[in-house]
């Protein structure tokens, strides 16, 4: 059973069409990536699901009940972590955590044990008294998050979380969705980072224009598209016929010498690197660095959607 199943949604603003038919399956227990170009519908989608939008037609089930603006008993079950930070500078750090908290848990003395572990989580213990405009941008990000958190949501969704911050708030912040993960919590992920979301993301789905072009784990992505392993080769000298051979290799679909490195683009295979090798090794070829890289997510982006991601 999908712990978030969305069918057939159709959201309109006006005559633009931001969902159409849109579908959506998350499993327990995964970390899955939304990405799109700005405009594409992640936010809309978002929304929907967590009724802050009402939509035109279709259906959204979460933790198998229907999902209604007054299905309160689920929304105590979901944590949000929106990308702008939503705290308020009246209230100091514990503060700010224990006002969020208490939207869901209304014993004092559990609520206190929840607010401790989520400011120890984030690691804002030298902070908990600092009011949130004496912190740094990466420290009010994790405050956000401690905020999202609190309540030990079985649901928690992330929107670009780590927009602004320095690597080492970046490092900590996906390593606490990670943690939060290990700890049995189903995390929605979305960022205009591709390299996150290879990092932390069991599945990700690529949508534009409010329809999904595609889904999968990141190896299905890669086997979708036509973008191939790029093998660069340190080589400067080359008997002859060395190049020529490297090219009647069954999956190399370009080849070049450009008198110091050879440059091939291959189809997608396992042995490839193998197999180009030992046509080297068998001419006696003397070879220095040697650079493989298979298509990345942002290929597989790029050919997909037609768009950088951070269109």
């Amino acid at each position: 059973m999908a712990i978030v199943d969305v069918r057939n949604l159709v959201k309109r603003y006006g005559d633009v069409l931001a969902l159409d038919h849109f579908n959506l399956q998350i499993e327990q227990g995964e970390v899955f990536g939304l990405l799109g170009p700005n405009g594409s519908g992640k936010t809309t989608t978002i929304n929907c699901i967590l009724q802050l939008l009402t939509y035109d037609k279709g259906e959204i089930e979460l933790f198998g009940q229907p999902m209604k603006p007054t299905s309160y008993d689920l929304k105590r079950r979901i944590g949000v972590v929106p990308q702008d930070v939503a705290v308020f500078d009246e209230l100091n750090v514990r503060e700010n955590i224990d006002y969020f908290c208490g939207l869901y848990v209304t014993d004092a003395t559990e609520r206190r044990a929840l607010v401790d572990e989520a400011i120890a989580f984030v690691g804002l213990e030298d902070y908990a008294k600092f009011r949130p405009k004496k912190l740094s941008g990466g420290l009010k990000r994790r405050l956000n998050i401690a905020c999202g958190i609190a309540h030990k949501p079985e649901l928690i969704f992330f929107d670009e979380p780590t927009v602004a911050v320095d690597p080492q708030s970046r490092n900590s912040i996906l390593e606490g969705i990670q943690r939060l993960n290990a700890e049995g919590a189903t995390v929605v992920y979305t960022s205009h980072y591709m390299e996150e979301v290879e990092q932390i993301c069991s599945r990700i789905m690529i949508m534009d224009r409010g329809e999904s072009l595609a889904c999968g784990t990141k190896d299905d992505l890669v086997r979708m598209v036509s973008t191939g392993e790029k093998v660069e080769i340190e080589a400067p000298d080359l008997p002859d016929g060395t190049l020529e051979a490297l090219g009647g290799l069954p999956f190399v679909r370009r080849f070049s010498h450009d008198g110091t490195t050879i440059h091939l683009l291959c189809d997608n295979g396992p042995h490839n690197l193998a197999n180009i090798l030992g046509v080297l090794q068998e001419r006696a070829v003397v070879f220095g660095r040697v650079y493989s890289e298979p298509p990345t997510l942002n290929d597989v982006f790029l050919e997909i959607t037609g768009k950088e991601l951070r269109d």
